[in-house]
């Protein structure tokens, strides 16, 4: 059961992608999430090619499941780390921020699928004809740089929009969420936010105690005045930058303001002035636990909310 187009074109067990997170997804979750029968993927983000080579790597060591690898198409290290992808022949490559387009034949060639994240109709138009092999639609529920749409009225109208295959991505973390994603179209999910809280995440324990307390309405949306929104925990950054935002400080001393944030929770530990990224659904996840045990309840939830729906919906 929940076998899918998906795990055909990717060669896996279960139709569930992790989220690509940049200095969260490295290759101890991907590989963790990818052995346990789901696709782990590792979030590049803006590092340098050598640390996306050794973290390929290390997944190699650890399964021989397929994986994948996030690509932030804004990088600076964009064209050699898409060399690096090449050369290892990563089974998938996600992609955001950006067009792929220009990347698309060398990933062919390479035997290399290519998935962005989308957030809009149009793009999913464009880049369906550009050849990629699936798309991701991604609602402003998820944590991170999000779009204007949420997951419900996204998906439906992505899937209708396009004649490949489209993942769910945005307010995620379970088996009613599996088969919501399938009953609006889409073929598998991806999650981020719950994955951050596996037992093989390698962030900072402050960050996923930080998830485990957050609540129903604890995240914030940052930088809409950039024109690159992101959602994250608030804290004590967030409202600064809140602050800076509506005195009208410009685009550039807000970006400067931003710059490193990321990591300085991720990695540092820093709940308060770091960037917590983490999506709405933060205030469900409640304990940590293995990846492995992740996938499981979401697929045994999802039968058990099939076998409910059968009790108390007349056909």
């Amino acid at each position: 059961m929940f076998r899918t187009v998906l795990c055909d074109l990717l060669g896996i067990e279960y139709p569930i992608l992790q989220g690509g997170m940049a200095w969260t997804a490295t290759g101890e979750l991907a590989a963790a999430v990818s052995e346990a029968g789901g696709l782990g993927i590792i979030g590049a983000g803006f590092a340098p090619d050598d640390w996306v080579l050794a973290e390929i790597r290390k997944v190699k060591a650890l399964t021989n499941k397929p994986f994948g690898v996030n690509i932030m198409l804004m990088s600076p290290f964009v064209d050699k780390v898409m060399e690096i992808i090449a050369e290892e022949r990563v089974p998938l490559i996600t992609t955001g921020a950006g067009n792929p387009g220009k990347y698309v034949a060398a990933m062919k060639l390479a035997g290399t699928k290519i998935i962005p994240v989308v957030a809009s109709v149009a793009l999913a138009k464009r880049l369906e004809k550009q050849g990629v092999d699936a798309l991701i639609a991604e609602g402003g529920e998820s944590g991170g740089h999000i779009g204007e749409l949420c997951t419900m009225p996204l998906v439906p109208q992505i899937v209708d929009a396009v004649d490949i295959p489209v993942v769910a991505a945005g307010g995620i973390a379970d088996g009613r969420g599996l088969v919501a994603a399938l009953a609006l179209g889409a073929v598998g999910v991806q999650m981020g936010t719950r994955f951050m809280c596996a037992a093989e995440c390698t962030v900072s324990p402050n960050i996923k105690q930080a998830i485990i307390k957050a609540k129903d309405r604890d995240t914030v949306v940052t930088g809409r005045s950039t024109g690159h929104p992101v959602r994250c925990l608030e804290n004590k950054f967030t409202r600064e930058f809140e602050k800076k935002e509506k005195s009208g400080a410009p685009v550039e001393e807000l970006e400067e303001f931003g710059t490193g944030r990321l990591k300085l929770a991720m990695v540092d530990g820093d709940v308060q002035q770091g960037s917590v990224m983490s999506g709405q659904i933060a205030g469900w996840v409640s304990r940590e636990e293995p990846a492995a045990a992740i996938i499981q309840d979401i697929i045994q939830g999802g039968r058990a909310v099939l076998d409910e729906i059968h009790k108390r919906v007349r056909l």
